[in-house]
């Protein structure tokens, strides 16, 4: 249910709309012409998988200012309340969310973000199922007035993920190198809107983080190779197919030791949404499939290999194609590798590696990348090389050079004996285009200055394009820099892009370079290639070179530092060297953080004023003149991680109220770094301790603390291998127990600091599974300068708790007796303790009677350990306790009967105190039977020293008590007929007694 709170704010919206919709009919009638303001949201329906992320631009245009930040709301509409609309997110109001989304916004699932000030992102994290509704953008207006359009909606559709992706194949795969592979992979999609799936398949090599790409099919059905097999897909070794509605075929036709990995497939499915971009709904992975790739021998015969080189066309015109075909001869060629070289004399133009990659010799790199040449090997045997379009230096004697590869147990290649083809000798002849190229041989420029090549051609009769290159001192290839088409369209390559560079065309016969401020790095030779095009084919081609020198200008600005390795909190003085004539300069100082992000610190005017950009508190800065050297130093008060970094001084001199070109000074690295850490902790590296008592574990700091140290502890339990956190406590003594502590283990565990500062771990009533090793893990945070905390290595001890069952000493009479008593008399059952386990022990006395041997024994009387007394019969019998000195304790019955008769003995508990839980059980032990006979009048009674005596002694006494026996067993036998078989007397154990609840220890 919707709390109260937003109902009210949804019916202060509904009214806020009336009072907006009811001054806009005002404005409408006020004003003519079409609306100024406009709202747009990303179209939909945008169809979205449940649990993915989704966002909705939206922009505002057409309000009186552009650039004051503009502030927007969100809100939804949902399919089962169409009339409802729901609060989400506003950029301006904490709290205008309602209830159900409050939390999603407070942990910035849903996030409400500026582009610019007239665009917002709004962005959900993890789709939800209820997310499913229309979703509106609102600007919030701040004008007088309203004209235009306030808000937009989109239609948002949350879909179940129906995409299947499995392979067939998932146990371990084991190849010989060389050997073809085929891997099928099943991906479909019941999703009902129209998508498109794509699928690549990736090996993921032991020891590398990211698995590598082999080839993939995208959703509009065109073939990419991973960038590490582009050279045997072109050579179609690996392939990919679509077989069906659902089959994707994977086949390698040559598999390499470097194939061995995991093999999966992963399909992706697309959706379009209605601005006609594609986005990636879902992704899922099929099962890995492990490929082991043996190594395989190779017999080296070079002797086998024979060469041939041979072309179609000896003689050639200007611009036509060359094609050289290579034929190479070897027993068991497919089983082998093989690189493959073009040659014409002795230069390379290029060559096919045994991985099937292809490279190409510095002087036709340019001519490989503008696409003139090319080289693809045909079959195992067969290899080609096109260049097109020729030109005259092309002329001359070709060779094809072949040799065979050996791969080691590392992967690495060794190369054999090479075998050479005989010449083939290609003529060129001038085309009557006559195009030549003419450019200026040697070019000197300044630092800083522009450089400025022109290229001449002559001859021209078709369209040209040009493509300027450069070959840099340290490298020996070309590498391009700026092309023009023949259509007049500029491209400019690679690291040039962020460079001020432009080629143009300013006359007929006339190309030109300019690139500005430069530096000495770009010192090297430059090239002009000039093509002729004639119907979209280039027909000729001609280049010229230019050696470029950029002489360096000395710097005027240096930078030193005395110290820029220190520890947190100490300062750092920063000098910068401006040498020269005395002109006003302007200064400024920079700070390059490790992330490459750089922050502007201060400027300081050529006429004296500062401009700050960094903290004033953190920084200071001194100026110090001299006759033709002004030192600004830079002091760092304190310097804190966020000091560090590389930093940099840069002067500009102001001259005819002007700047010049700023001179940076070299980069000084700054490093800060933590103070070492001086913890040091003492602990008992062992404790024995008895089962069921208090145990407590200090771990202490015996290290000198820092003016601001305070520490997090940690103490953690390892027993039988494995280790869980118990207990620790933050730096602000905030106390939290381990996750996989027992709520009931909570109750015994507890932690407290004392002075020093010491850590105790006590454990209340240790249990044998309370033993094994605790670790007291401590970390020691510092306050940096700035305020901010950051901790030290840890430091920790160990101590191997051993819980042992105590001791137990007690023992007592265990002595077997019978005693023969008239009726009515007085017997005593005696209970005498022999030994004991410590001088603080008390004990409880019970004593039991059981009618025979197997019969269930009955407790009759109690002597609790705090001198309670309790009789359990309470039938009126008198019993007598007696304690008469230390460990003997004794019962009297008193006017006995027969129902008397029996066994009884006696059980001893032996307590001892405790300091969590009272008084605790530590032993128990039982005596020896007395049995016990009572006999009515005139049946004899004998005492215990009946037994002793010699054979003839105890003989006549026995016959005579067996006559006894006899006779009493007739006499009860005859009693029991004329009762009716019951008892007339009371017996010692009815049920009609029940017994009396055992006193707990506690009493």
């Amino acid at each position: 249910m919707q709390r109260e709170s937003d109902w009210c704010e949804h019916c202060a919206f509904r009214m806020r709309c009336c009072r907006a919709s009811l001054l806009l009919c005002l404005t409408l009638l006020l004003h003519s012409g079409e609306a100024k303001v406009l709202t747009e949201a990303q179209s939909g329906p945008l169809y979205r998988v449940l649990g993915a992320p989704l966002s909705i631009s939206c922009t505002v245009s057409g309000l009186a200012s552009d650039n004051t930040q503009k502030e927007f709301e969100f809100r939804v509409t949902k399919p089962t309340q169409p009339t409802f609309e729901i609060n989400i997110i506003s950029t301006s109001d904490e709290s205008f969310g309602y209830a159900i989304y409050n939390q999603r916004v407070a942990s910035k699932e849903i996030t409400l973000k500026h582009v610019s000030p007239n665009s917002v992102l709004f962005e959900i994290q993890s789709l939800q199922k209820g997310d499913e509704g229309d979703f509106e953008c609102a600007v919030i207006n701040t004008e007088s007035a309203y004209d235009g359009t306030y808000n937009a909606k989109t239609i948002v559709k949350v879909i179940d993920n129906s995409l299947s992706v499995s392979s067939p194949v998932s146990t371990p795969l084991s190849y010989n190198e060389g050997d073809a592979l085929t891997l099928t992979c099943q991906a479909s999609s019941n999703t009902i809107q129209h998508t498109h799936l794509s699928l690549a398949w990736h090996l993921h090599k032991d020891g590398e983080d990211d698995a590598r790409p082999i080839i993939s099919l995208d959703r509009d059905f065109t073939l990419s190779p991973g960038p590490t097999f582009e050279g045997r897909y072109r050579a179609g070794l690996i392939t990919l197919d679509k077989m069906g509605e659902a089959t994707y075929r994977l086949h390698m036709a040559r598999l390499e030791l470097s194939d061995q990995g995991r093999i999966y497939c992963r399909a992706q499915e697309w959706i379009q949404d209605p601005d006609r971009s594609w986005y990636t709904i879902t992704q899922k992975d099929a099962e890995e499939t492990t490929l082991h790739v043996k190594a395989r021998e190779v017999v080296p015969d070079t002797s086998s290999l024979v060469v041939r080189i041979s072309t179609q066309q000896t003689t050639l015109q200007e611009g036509q194609e060359l094609s050289l075909s290579c034929n190479v001869d070897a027993h068991n060629l497919e089983k082998r590798f093989l690189s493959v070289a073009w040659l014409r004399g002795s230069v390379e133009l290029a060559r096919i590696g045994p991985a099937g990659i292809l490279s190409v010799g510095p002087e036709y790199s340019g001519r490989e990348k503008g696409g003139e040449l090319r080289a693809t090997r045909i079959r195992d045997t067969d290899y080609r090389l096109r260049l097109q379009p020729v030109r005259t230096e092309d002329q001359g004697e070709y060779f094809c050079r072949a040799w065979l590869q050996d791969r080691g147990q590392d992967g690495a290649f060794t190369a054999g004996e090479a075998q050479t083809s005989s010449p083939q000798l290609v003529s060129i002849s001038a085309s009557e285009s006559g195009l030549s190229v003419e450019m200026q041989h040697n070019v000197s420029v300044d630092e800083d200055d522009r450089l400025k090549l022109t290229c001449k051609v002559d001859g021209v009769k078709g369209q040209l394009s040009v493509t300027w290159e450069r070959q840099s001192t340290s490298t020996t290839l070309f590498e391009n820099i700026i092309s023009l088409s023949q259509e007049g369209v500029m491209e400019i390559e690679g690291e040039f892009a962020s460079r001020r560079v432009r080629a143009a065309r300013p006359a007929t016969d006339t190309f030109t370079l300019e690139l500005d401020e430069v530096t000495p790095s770009d010192s090297g030779i430059y090239q002009c290639s000039v093509s002729e095009w004639k119907t979209n084919s280039k027909t000729h081609s001609q280049s010229k070179t230019s050696t470029v020198t950029v002489s360096p200008i000395e710097s005027s600005v240096k930078l030193i530092s005395r110290n820029t390795l220190v520890t947190v909190g100490e300062n750092v003085k920063l000098m910068c060297r401006v040498q020269g004539p005395r002109v006003p300069t302007t200064l400024s100082w920079s700070l390059q953080h490790e992330d490459s992000t750089t922050d502007n610190i201060l400027t300081l005017k050529w006429n004296g004023d500062i401009s700050w950009s960094g903290d004033q508190h953190v920084y200071q800065l001194e100026v110090e003149n001299k006759a033709m050297e002004v030192t600004h130093s830079l002091l760092i008060n304190g310097a804190s991680p966020r000091e560090a970094g590389k930093y940099q001084c840069q002067a500009s001199a102001f001259i005819q109220n002007a700047h010049k070109k700023p001179r940076p000074s070299n980069p000084v690295a700054v490093m800060v770094h933590y103070p070492v850490s001086k913890l040091s902790l003492t602990s008992s590296p062992t404790l024995t301790r008895n089962i069921n008592s208090d145990i407590e574990i200090k771990c202490s700091v015996i290290s000198e603390p820092f003016a601001s140290s305070r520490y997090a502890v940690t103490w953690q339990h390892q027993q039988r291998g494995e280790n869980k956190t118990i207990v620790s406590s933050d730096r602000e003594a905030l106390i939290t127990f381990g996750t996989q502590v027992e709520p009931s283990d909570r109750q015994r565990i507890s932690m407290r600091r004392s002075k020093g500062p010491s850590f105790e771990l006590t454990i209340r009533q240790a249990q044998i599974s309370d033993g094994g090793l605790y670790t007291c893990e401590v970390v020691e945070w510092l306050q940096e300068p700035r305020g901010n905390w950051y901790e030290l290595p840890p430091e920790s001890k160990i101590t191997e708790l051993n819980l042992i069952e105590p001791e137990k000493n007690l023992s007592i009479v265990k002595d077997e007796l019978e005693l023969n008593v008239s009726r009515s008399k007085d017997f005593t059952i005696p209970c005498h303790i022999t030994d004991q386990s410590s001088g603080e022990s008390e004990f409880q006395v019970t004593w039991f009677w059981q009618k025979e041997p197997g019969i269930q024994k009955r407790p009759i009387f109690v002597a609790y350990r705090n001198a309670t007394l309790q009789d359990m019969l309470g039938t009126g019998h008198q019993l007598r306790f007696g304690h008469p000195v230390p460990n003997q304790f004794s019962l009297t019955v008193s006017k006995s009967a027969p129902e008397n008769s029996g066994l009884y003995f006696c059980e001893v508990e032996e307590w001892l105190p405790s300091l969590s839980h009272g008084w605790r059980k530590v032993a128990v032990e039982t005596s020896g039977y007395l049995t016990v006979n009572v006999f009515t009048e005139g049946e004899g009674a004998f005492e215990p020293q009946c037994k002793s005596g010699t054979w003839i002694g105890i003989l006549v006494p026995l016959v005579i008590c067996s006559l006894l026996v006899i006779s009493l067993l007739v006499l009860k036998i005859c009693r029991t007929n004329a009762s009716g078989g019951k008892n007339s007397g009371e017996s010692l154990w009815a049920e009609s007694h029940p017994l009396n609840t055992k006193p707990s220890a506690e009493d």
